[in-house]
């Protein structure tokens, strides 16, 4: 049974992990996830990368969020751009002066993955709206929560819906197909400032007290291919 879920609201990528991302019209899909998707990350002198918490893979560096990356094409190094949105002519450079940090470099994907968990995160405007209604002071979209796929639901879908999909594939436009596993466990990272959105705690403890600090749907890449923004998300039932 086939059921059509909703369709993709907006594309996020991520050139450089932990940063602002860039808004696509389309994207390839690949094995990896977005072609480009975190390919690169902000690395330090110990081999851990920039993040908004502290890992063992992971070390926290404030201020990464109010950067953005982005591409001119698919191939090649990305641009950093300043928190005015200036590209800045050398990014490790620049971070090593804006970070406070001598030891850090922008460094492309190696042997260690950049990804926190699976390769593709998918929110609904059905769980968006839930949040947006949890803290009615806080601004709040879905760079809140880094999504790939923003997928606008039907009129009276409930929030975190995404939660039904766990278990099944999806087919997203033509070619492209997913497989659902599980969604993010979110941390402080939901609640630090961006761009034009303030700092609040209000986000991750909602989120804590009403779904065990977990949002999105995380996914695997079952056949690779292009997504646009409009294409149906299709729901092919559990395996």
């Amino acid at each position: 049974m086939m059921i059509e879920a909703g369709v993709i609201e907006r594309i996020w990528r991520y050139p450089i992990k932990s940063t602002g991302g860039e808004l696509l019209p389309r994207a390839e899909v690949e094995a990896r996830g977005f072609v480009g998707d975190r390919l690169f990350a902000v690395r330090d002198a110990q081999g851990k990368f920039g993040s908004g918490k502290n890992t063992r893979r992971f070390r926290r560096m404030p201020g990464l969020l109010h950067l953005r990356s982005r591409y001119v094409d698919d191939v090649g190094e990305p641009e950093l751009l300043d928190p005015r949105g200036v590209v800045v002519s050398d990014p490790s450079v620049y971070l090593r002066r804006y970070l406070g940090r001598e030891d850090v470099e922008v460094a492309r994907e190696g042997a260690i993955s950049h990804f926190d968990q699976l390769p593709i995160s998918v929110l609904t405007t059905a769980t968006l709206d839930w949040v947006r209604s949890a803290v009615p002071d806080v601004p709040v979209d879905e760079r809140r929560f880094r999504p790939n796929l923003l997928v606008r639901t039907p009129p009276g879908t409930p929030p975190f819906v995404e939660d039904e999909w766990f278990g099944s594939k999806a087919r997203i436009g033509g070619a492209v197909c997913v497989e659902f596993v599980r969604s993010s466990e979110r941390c402080v990272m939901t609640n630090e400032a961006q761009q034009d959105l303030p700092h609040s705690p209000l986000i991750l403890r909602a989120i804590t007290k009403a779904h065990d600090m977990r949002l999105d749907a995380l996914a695997t890449v079952v056949s690779p291919g292009q997504v646009r923004a409009g294409d149906p998300l299709v729901l092919l039932g559990a395996q």
